[in-house]
């Protein structure tokens, strides 16, 4: 008696694609929202406090994110509004939109990076508390949140990247309302009964001979 191993299942060739797009779109999702919402929370928060001499006093000076720089918050704002759009574009609009989406996490890095050593900010409320323009902020110290929002930057960076490359895989917005210029199947003429009136006026308007002749 012969015994007839059975073969494996073949894997489906696409499946393999298909679970690597899933999961990079929750990633991608997941990362440039948090990342988003990360770096605009950041620059609400304080970034640097110092003290400024005031009729031979010390008078305490803080600078939220805000008051450093708006690039940060400014690109937070593309880069979602990108992660959105990626959805509704195909191809090379997809593309392009996903470059967005990197270019505006690289550049909250850039800028988060950078306002975590500006001064400017708090020179400028000494200035204005002294009432010299030559007055600086003395004993200037920089908080945590700068590369806080140099993280939230980074997480649009990661979601951008990963738009690049898995962003073809990814579904896009259905298009059923979207005009493909294939020809739409004309309607025969509609039966017509000469006992109902209704039909008549119907067949009157379609531009057809309700009498058949």
């Amino acid at each position: 008696m012969e015994y007839v191993t059975a073969a494996p299942h073949p894997r489906t060739p696409a499946a393999g694609p298909a679970r690597s797009g899933r999961r990079s779109l929750a990633v991608a999702l997941l990362c440039g929202a948090l990342g988003a919402a990360v770096a605009l929370l950041a620059t609400r928060q304080e970034w640097s406090e110092g003290t400024a001499t005031v009729a031979g006093g010390a008078f305490p000076l803080t600078a939220k994110g805000s008051d450093v720089t708006g690039v940060p918050a400014a690109l937070a704002i593309v880069g979602l509004a990108a992660l959105v759009a990626v959805f509704a574009v195909r191809r090379a609009g997809r593309f392009a939109v996903a470059a967005v989406l990197t270019l505006s996490g690289a550049g909250t890095v850039v800028a988060a990076l950078t306002g975590a050593s500006d001064s400017s900010a708090l020179d400028d409320k000494a200035a204005e508390a002294a009432g010299d323009t030559s007055a600086t902020v003395d004993a200037l110290t920089h908080t945590a949140w700068p590369y806080v929002a140099a993280v939230g930057g980074a997480l649009l960076l990661l979601a951008g990247l990963l738009a690049l490359r898995y962003g073809r895989l990814w579904p896009a917005m259905s298009g059923r309302y979207e005009r493909d210029g294939t020809p739409r199947p004309r309607r025969g003429p509609q039966t017509v009964d000469p006992d109902r009136p209704e039909d008549l006026w119907k067949a009157l308007d379609r531009g057809e001979d309700p009498t058949g002749a």
